[in-house]
């Protein structure tokens, strides 16, 4: 293929190779020839294909469907690594002198940089030393010794790490390869531009880029600017760590107190030096996006491509979604860098709770219902058709219940306003808890406790077939014989629905109780004796 043509030649791109590139990609000869040498050329000189592929553009059809637009994503999460760092550490790695090779390399990383350096430093046969907190995942660890790179372990903090990292360089000559704030770097990760001009001949509305450090950005903004400078160049951040947009804001780099970490991958406390600027004339506008909407991009990639992007990886397409929102653009092409898919397994779990919120699928609130028989299936019925996604509650007193509640919202219509005021109109008070960050991350899980004034309990767990109207159909079974004191339910896309119910059965009904359990049709357990429930719910 031709860009690899070009980047194997070793000497440089001179004037019939430039001529071969400009015509071969639809690009004006006039501003090819008007490139700056600085940075462009750079870019076409830059040597990654030894370790890296040229990643796919895909077409995203659900999320084109969706948005009116047509949406592309550049797959970076497809290379050898998972990430798109390999381009920036291999080039600035192939890029040093015998010499400085024999002296080795040493970076700073816990994550998709570290596997770059430790990949480019194997393929190239240098020495790679690589500084992480001694917090990192053992997983993440282990990926950086397997592509033959040594760890060192220093520091509970990025800072920390970086600070030995350079000790370190300087004590034993070696090679600082930044993640971000370096020319050779910033270009390797520059070829991403170019392959976008093949791939895409045609118009470009914008390209949305994730943003920690600014070395992708930078480096993809620079080339396209140049060629195709009415391509909207769009940085997304999270809300937690912008300091990109605050920078641009003010004119000037500025230390972010504190970051987020949920976006491991860009939380960066300042923009490099070098990348800003770069990018601070080249940017057309930087997006913020919340965690929630970070974790429902992560699902719209996984619907379109059956891959998990890294919350990082997730950041342009959930800041697409935002700006078309926003600008209310239609029929335009919109690509979005993927940039990674090195996830943690663990936070699956918190990916999947959030999704639905951020995609504004899921409303969560509070109900207060009369105490009394009956009363949570009356509650039920009011809520009609609409799927139950959690239906929490624990007795308190005898007065009034309150339950924490979790209901699916229609697609394209996420009105949640509407409900709320059909459910106030039918007399239950409510309390909108979709967008309390202490409901979504710790509420949801507490809702119990022991319940002082509660007599005659019996624990038992139920599960059922997970489909419309199943609990429902549970409640209604249930009526208003006894009352119920304790409800636990999460919908988890499961087959089965698993329901934990406490309900005050008097000795003297025992008999009937037991024929109700069996008349249920569902297998149950009963747990009254099982010492999670004396401990923290009795």
């Amino acid at each position: 293929m031709l860009i690899h043509e070009l980047h194997h030649t070793g000497n440089g791109v001179n004037y019939a190779m430039r001529s071969v590139f400009a015509i071969s990609y639809g690009i004006p000869w006039s501003r090819l020839f008007g490139m700056k040498p600085s940075y462009c050329e750079r870019i076409l000189n830059a040597r990654v294909y030894d370790v890296a592929i040229e990643s796919p553009l895909d077409e995203a059809r659900g999320l084109s469907a969706r948005l009116d637009n047509r949406v592309l994503l550049k797959r970076e999460d497809l290379q050898p690594v998972f990430s798109f760092k390999l381009r920036g550490a291999y080039n600035k790695i192939y890029q040093l002198s015998e010499a400085e090779r024999e002296k080795g390399v040493i970076a700073a990383s816990a994550g998709n940089h570290a596997q770059g350096v430790a990949l480019a430093g194997s393929r190239l046969g240098v020495k790679a030393t690589i500084v992480m907190p001694k917090t990192t995942p053992g997983i993440k660890i282990e990926a950086v010794r397997k592509l033959g790179g040594r760890t060192v372990l220093h520091g509970d903090t990025y800072d920390e790490a970086y600070e030995h990292a350079q000790e370190l360089g300087v004590a034993k000559g070696m090679t600082f390869v930044h993640p971000y704030d370096d020319p050779d770097v910033i270009a390797g990760q520059g070829t991403i531009g170019m392959e976008l001009l093949r791939q895409h001949p045609d118009e470009i509305e914008a390209v949305f880029i994730p943003v920690g450090g600014g070395g992708l950005i930078a480096g993809i903004g620079v080339f396209l600017k140049q060629l195709r400078p009415d391509t909207r160049i769009i940085g997304v951040e999270p809300e937690d760590a912008p300091c990109l947009h605050q920078a641009v804001e003010k004119g000037r780099r500025i230390i972010l107190k504190e970051v987020g970490l949920f976006a491991d991958g860009v939380a960066v406390r300042q923009v490099g030096k070098e990348p800003f600027k770069v990018v601070k004339d080249l940017v057309d506008e930087v997006v913020t996006v919340s965690t929630d909407e970070i974790c429902a991009a992560i699902k719209d990639i996984y619907d379109e491509t059956r891959s998990i992007a890294e919350p990082a990886g997730a950041l342009a397409v959930a800041g697409m979604k935002k700006y078309v929102a926003n600008h209310e653009i239609h029929g335009k092409n919109l690509i979005a860098i993927n940039s990674g898919a090195n996830m943690n397994f663990d936070r699956l779990r918190h990916v999947s709770e959030r999704a639905e919120i951020g995609e504004q699928r899921e409303a969560l609130f509070v109900a207060t219902i009369p105490e009394k028989p009956g009363s949570f299936l009356h509650f039920c019925r009011a809520i009609g058709k609409r799927g139950i996604t959690e239906f929490n509650y624990r007795y308190a007193d005898d007065q009034d219940a309150q339950i924490f509640v979790g209901i699916k919202l229609e697609e394209g219509h996420p009105d949640r306003e509407l409900i709320f005021e059909d459910l106030r109109e039918k007399g239950y008070s409510l309390v909108d808890f979709t967008d309390n960050e202490v409901a979504k991350i710790h509420l949801r899980y507490m809702v119990g406790g022991h319940a002082v004034n509660v007599t005659n309990e019996r624990l038992y767990r139920f599960q059922f077939p997970e489909r419309p109207g199943a609990l429902l159909q549970f409640l209604s079974k249930i009526g208003r014989r006894w009352n119920i004191s304790l409800f636990h339910y999460r919908n988890h896309g499961a087959d089965y629905g698993r329901v934990l119910v406490g309900m005050q059965v008097p000795r003297e009904d025992n008999s009937k109780f037991m024929e109700f359990l069996n008349d249920v049709g569902y297998p149950y357990w009963e747990e009254t004796d099982n010492p999670v429930y004396r401990l923290f719910l009795d």
